[in-house]
């Protein structure tokens, strides 16, 4: 499908309980979504070969990515997601740009595959925000992230030298069996963890 085609289809208003189903298209071209308004889309299992710019685009109901295969670099710097966001079992070819995104509901990374740079500064989380069993190949930051509903991160495996500095934690910690490099991440990692932590 042309990705022309893909903008007209969810860039229209929402309303509650809509979803664009578009699980399983392949892009033709790279998607621009940004600044856009969208209403919900099912991306389950879709591929964007030529990459998705999605910077300050505003997710209003559901964004499913599970699945997706991103070719070029995935942008969703400064994004809005009113509702939960599942981006597990994505794989992320190129640079995967998060940095200030806000989620609203729970963000839904597992099993991802991060193969470049994979930039969390500065997000916000209100609900769970899950890294279990996920890869990243390549630099990793989540420098000033806040995590208003937890963090989960079992099995995860993040690079040597990921950046959490200046974080926050607010809710459970969950950090059993997750690496930085051949290290156990440990919750001193993170400037202020509010809750229990589990290592």
């Amino acid at each position: 499908m042309k990705a022309a085609e893909i903008r007209a289809l969810v860039s229209v208003p929402w309303r509650h309980g809509d979803c664009v189903d578009l699980s399983g298209v392949v892009c033709d071209g790279p998607l621009d979504l940004a600044g856009l308004d969208l209403t919900g889309v099912n991306f389950t299992d879709a591929s964007f070969p030529d990459g998705i710019d999605a910077a300050g685009a505003r997710f209003l109901g559901v964004s499913w990515f599970s699945g997706v295969r991103f070719g070029g670099v995935a942008g969703f710097a400064r994004a809005l997601f009113t509702n939960d966001a599942r981006f597990d079992n994505a794989a992320f070819a190129a640079a995967a740009q998060f940095d200030a995104a806000e989620f609203r509901g729970i963000a839904r990374f597992d099993e991802a595959r991060f193969a470049g740079n994979a930039d969390f500064r500065g997000i916000a989380c209100y609900g769970n925000f899950s890294l279990q069993g996920v890869r990243m190949g390549g630099p990793a930051s989540f420098r000033q992230a806040e995590w208003l509903g937890g963090l989960w991160c079992q099995d995860a495996r993040l690079p040597e030298g990921v950046d959490f500095s200046l974080t926050q934690v607010h809710g459970r910690l969950w950090l059993r069996r997750a690496l930085a490099g051949n290290a156990p991440l440990r919750d001193r990692a993170f400037t202020l963890s509010y809750g229990y932590s589990y290592n």
